[in-house]
């Protein structure tokens, strides 16, 4: 219910007057709270003036969210206000559950295609499809829906029935299909397994409301499997969430009583100091984890404490950079805010905050730290650490930089729709574990682009264009279409070396979308790490223990990894 959304304007005089009045009888006797009082009387002047004489109707719902955003985009990124229609993302966040049918859709263009669906989900059951087009929800059209409209509609009470219009690739006639809404938790371990020599694989995704006892469980049943030599967390791209799920992960692998991490705030009640409470349940096995750019908040807790208590080696790439910690409060009409209320602060006495909000990478994480903006700090053995921007690992992976053309297949979805063609045609596969892209598959997918117009490019043929439009613009083409057909002629014959440079890519990035299609996101992943070489790297350290210790006990130096 939005209140103000009925407000007439003699109601918005009494509202401001009656906000100056409590606002002053709140913050009584302070220069600071006489401030707060005057802008607040202004504000409400503001928006007076501008309901009352704008010459368009203004919705008030959206104006003041566009303010509330605007202030609190001032403040930090993580300070957020959720208004009633959004509360059930707010949920979703926190508990990892939603009402809807179990699926991704996207819009491409005016379509909107489904891109995965959860295993197991009523839309699984049903039979949805990843490829499938959605162009009727019930008897909803959804041609011009913006896709959080979509989603809306996707979402809903539990037992609930929704009819989906779908065009499937191979079916001449659209299909009706009726999914039940139910209850949609997106688990936090997608997927644990044994790799060679005993070592435990966990792919760790979210930390929501117990995720860390769906942690323990996966690691307590691959122990019953095998006595483990090793345990790698995998914790890339997973952007954090409860501070106490972070904490009792963290106590899976650390003696009772050690400080893991401490929290500290303008207000005195979010100090505390999160202590060990529990025995550890794998105390001395072997443990790396494996963090990247998109790896934030309590990922960084869970990371930088192991680091700081010398638990564990860390492998793989700078971390985000996020050293806030959120506090959510309950507001009138359904409304929350989620409020930065303290820094956390790890066991070596670091806060891992990127002090500069303002200079990041495209994806939000840490660019380049100025010496002075960083402090030495040290780990239980003696290791340098340092703070103010993420947590840097123990063997640091080169970030890859995939080639012009892969991004574009990508970003056109050009393996997506291959992948979907392909299992619309096979039945069955392999195993995920066994399935790969062979060179007659791989050839196959070269001929699939050539149907769709795509052009092997570098970035000669962009500066050729460019000089070729120069050359027109100035009436001078004809004086060098020789040699101009000549550099083109040499730029067609290279088109192969561009192929075989992102062959490894295609080969990674299709079989896993293809296992998808048969195994949901547990088969992609299986498939993956066949090819990662941030996992190589885990398991070459756990394998020789020396190499392990010498690393925690500070003999061996920060190294690279090299993707192969």
């Amino acid at each position: 219910m939005k209140l103000i959304g009925v407000i007439k304007k003699a109601s918005i005089v009494a509202i401001a007057g009656f906000m100056m009045f409590t606002s002053t009888a709140f913050f009584y006797d302070e220069p600071r709270d006489f401030e707060i009082t005057k802008n607040m009387d202004i504000f409400f002047s503001v928006f007076k003036e501008i309901n009352t004489f704008y010459v368009d109707e203004i919705d008030p719902g959206k104006t003041l969210k566009k303010a509330i955003d605007a202030m609190l985009k001032s403040l930090d990124p993580y300070t957020v206000f959720y208004p009633e229609s959004k509360i059930e993302d707010f949920k979703f966040m926190t508990t990892g559950e939603y009402g809807g049918i179990g699926a991704v859709v996207q819009k491409r263009k005016d379509k909107t295609i489904v891109i995965d669906v959860y295993e197991n989900s009523s839309a699984a059951k049903s039979g949805v499809k990843a490829g499938d087009e959605i162009i009727k929800i019930g008897n909803i059209d959804i041609l011009n829906k913006t896709l959080d409209e979509v989603s809306d509609l996707l979402k809903g009470k539990q037992n609930t029935q929704v009819f989906l219009t779908i065009k499937r690739i191979n079916e001449p006639k659209e299909l009706e299909i009726a999914v039940k809404q139910e209850k949609i938790s997106i688990p936090s371990v997608p997927y644990a397994g044994l790799l060679k020599n005993n070592v435990a694989y966990i792919r760790f995704n979210s930390f929501t409301e117990n995720s860390a006892i769906e942690f323990g469980e996966a690691l307590k049943k691959l122990a019953l499997e095998a006595e483990l030599k090793g345990i790698i967390v995998d914790l890339r791209g997973n952007p954090g969430g409860l501070l106490n799920d972070a904490v009792r992960i963290v106590n899976y692998f650390i003696p009772k009583d050690l400080l893991i991490v401490e929290t500290k705030g303008k207000v005195k009640q979010w100090n505390a100091k999160y202590i060990a409470q529990a025995e550890p349940l794998f105390e001395s096995t072997p443990l790396v984890v494996l963090v990247n750019r998109g790896s934030a908040s309590a990922s960084e807790i869970v990371s930088g404490a192991l680091q700081d208590l010398d638990r564990a080696v860390v492998i793989g790439e700078r971390t985000y950079g996020k050293g806030l910690v959120q506090t959510t409060r309950k507001l009138v009409y359904n409304t929350r805010i989620k409020v930065t209320t303290a820094k956390y602060y790890i066991p070596s006495g670091r806060c891992i905050q990127a002090l500069d909000y303002s200079h990041r990478n495209i994806d939000g994480s840490v660019s380049h730290i100025p010496d002075s903006l960083i402090t030495k700090y040290f780990t239980k053995n003696g290791r340098v650490v340092y703070d103010g921007g993420g947590i840097l690992p123990d063997l640091i992976a080169d970030t890859i930089e995939y080639s012009l053309n892969f991004k574009k297949m990508m970003s056109q979805g050009h393996l997506f729709d291959f992948a979907t063609e392909f299992s619309a045609e096979n039945v069955k596969i392999l195993e995920a574990k066994q399935f790969f892209v062979s060179d007659s598959l791989l050839n196959s997918f070269y001929k699939y682009l050539t149907t769709q117009n795509f052009e092997f490019e570098s970035k000669s043929n962009a500066h050729l264009a460019s000089l070729e439009k120069e050359l027109i613009a100035e009436n001078r083409l004809s004086e060098f279409n020789t040699e101009l057909d000549l550099i083109r002629s040499k730029l067609d014959e290279s088109k192969y070396l561009l192929k075989e440079k992102d062959a490894i890519f295609i080969k990674k990035y299709l079989g896993s979308e293809i296992v998808s299609r048969y195994f949901y996101q547990r088969g992609r992943i299986q498939y993956h790490i066949r090819f990662d070489d941030a996992v190589s790297a885990a398991l070459s350290v756990l394998a020789d223990q020396n190499y392990y210790k010498n690393i925690l006990n500070g003999e061996v130096g920060e190294h690279k990894i090299e993707e192969k």
